[in-house]
């Protein structure tokens, strides 16, 4: 393996859960989108069940060397430096994301809710901080950005924690929390979730509801209309996914939105947007 790119799965942006630049403008979606494709090298990186820790720790450390300058070892990693260059961005948002790849090499429990914030910290929070900066808003939205882009990612991890438990061995829900309803991990690796996992998705389900309660006015706070829009969608599907995601059980039954129910969802968050903007 020479770089990331060796590690490449194949998905790209339109195959996530929450749309990607689709309604920016041309002038920010090409630094976004570039972003996009060193975040997607590294986490296909970090998730590969193929190579070893050490192996991937070396990929994304000559990730993190391209981004600093001090090396061309990486060929996406030095695209994004290109284009923060070009753009005055600040690299610490993809350094901060490197972090959370690297953790992953090494860390497959997180024992309370606090542990698991502290890396959506690094994991998903520096994405929408870097959205932010592209567009040049206010940094004082950014713990609205947190709030909302944490919650991002413990929905990803009640839908996919499953598939995360028997492929890569990784387990993101709080052990405290699995512990409290005397779930237990290997509860996981059923064909469908026992009432004390069920339980325990929904206590999750409930502190993600709380982090969105946080982000419902970041879009309204967003100079950037058609950002704001994006938001606004991202919000509202974030929403609805989490009411699916304790109401069903994400081990047996589908807990991805389908392309129609997007589009529906995405239709009724930019009305309400434009309206409450009106």
């Amino acid at each position: 393996m020479s770089n990331a790119t060796d590690l490449a799965s194949g998905k790209g942006h339109k195959d996530e859960n929450f749309p990607v630049a689709s309604l920016l403008k041309p002038q920010h979606r090409a630094p976004i989108l570039a972003f996009y494709r060193f975040a997607r090298a590294a986490d296909d990186v970090a998730d590969n069940s193929d190579a070893s820790a050490d192996e991937k720790l070396a990929l994304l450390h000559a990730m993190r060397t391209s981004i600093a300058g001090s090396s061309d070892a990486d060929p996406v990693s030095v695209a994004l430096r290109g284009t923060m260059a070009a753009h005055r961005l600040d690299p610490v948002h993809a350094l901060d994301l490197l972090t959370a790849f690297e953790r992953d090499c090494t860390v497959d429990r997180y024992q309370t809710w606090d542990d698991l914030i502290d890396y959506c910290r690094y994991s998903a929070m520096p994405v929408g901080r870097y959205v932010l900066d592209v567009h040049g808003e206010d940094r004082a939205l950014w713990p609205a950005n947190d709030a909302l882009c944490a919650a991002l990612q413990v929905i990803n991890h009640l839908q996919d924690c499953q598939n995360d438990y028997r492929v890569i061995g990784r387990v993101y829900i709080p052990l405290a929390a699995l512990a409290r309803r005397g779930a237990q991990v290997s509860d996981l690796g059923h064909a469908a979730a026992t009432p004390a996992l069920l339980g325990t998705i929904s206590d999750v389900g409930a502190q993600t509801f709380a982090l969105l309660a946080e982000s419902c006015r970041f879009a309204r706070g967003i100079r950037d209309r058609r950002l704001g829009m994006e938001v606004a969608i991202i919000q509202r599907l974030a929403e609805d996914l989490t009411r699916r995601v304790t109401r069903r059980d994400p081990l047996r039954d589908k807990v991805h939105h389908s392309k129609f129910e997007m589009a529906r969802i995405a239709g009724s968050a930019v009305l309400s947007y434009l309206m409450g903007r009106a």
